[in-house]
């Protein structure tokens, strides 16, 4: 304890929201920010975990029109201002220590659902080597470490490798976004062969990159895949 207050001192958290100052002692995020966030409710797609608007729609348009192959998604927020911010800052500006607060909340709104799917390992979303190199780490990395830590659920880092360093896809529709990226990954070279995973990532929009390593997974042999990212777009 004498150290985390020692930390403390030298580099306050902040708030990963609005980027203030927290007291110490006090939670990772301002009580005010808590509110202005949207957490993803019910009623959401049965597939992917985005907002629908009727308790009577099992799947969103985007899971109707291009069905996954994943079992199911978990997202946690709508990707939204302040969320938005905070993952580009956790995502671009080094602000890793962020992914603990997206892990708590991870734990808090999906734990007890999480804990009963018998998960054998974490896969983080990788990033290709030229990306790793500027940005010195994968953020769905940290993300994925942190989530282990509270799942008691060891992180395969390496089990899936990105070999193909894509072109963006903010320009792209969904189906130039599943094009562009399907044959981007691979399996890394693993010996323990894992039944059941959950992806971890940062964002999820259209699903194409959630998608493409479903289908690498399935492929060598994974039974189940889910995913579970910070936020989820309501774009289609």
């Amino acid at each position: 304890m004498k150290n985390n207050r020692v930390l403390d001192l030298l580099y306050p958290p902040r708030c990963p929201l609005c980027g203030q100052v927290r007291p110490f002692g006090a939670g990772a995020a301002c009580e005010k920010c808590l509110k202005k966030v949207e957490w993803v409710r019910e009623p959401a797609c049965m597939k992917c975990g985005k907002p629908v608007e009727y308790e009577e729609t099992e799947y969103c348009r985007d899971c109707v029109r291009l069905p996954k192959s994943y079992v199911r998604g978990f997202p946690v927020f709508v990707y939204r201002e302040a969320v938005q911010e905070a993952v580009t800052a956790m995502k671009y500006q080094n602000q890793r220590a962020y992914a603990d607060f997206f892990a708590d909340c991870m734990m808090a709104r999906y734990g007890e659902t999480l804990g009963r799917l018998g998960i054998d390992g974490l896969v983080p979303v990788p990033i290709h080597r030229n990306r790793r190199r500027r940005r010195g780490y994968n953020q769905a990395q940290v993300l994925a470490q942190c989530l282990g830590r509270r799942m008691g659920c060891r992180v395969y880092p390496d089990y899936l490798r990105r070999i193909r360093d894509t072109e963006p896809q903010k320009e792209l529709n969904d189906r130039q976004r599943l094009e562009n990226i399907k044959s981007a990954f691979k399996i890394g070279e693993n010996r323990i062969k894992l039944k059941q995973v959950l992806l971890v990532d940062d964002i999820y929009t259209t699903g194409a990159t959630v998608e493409a390593c479903t289908r690498v997974l399935l492929a060598a042999g994974v039974e189940k895949v889910y995913y579970t990212s910070v936020a989820i777009g309501q774009g289609y």
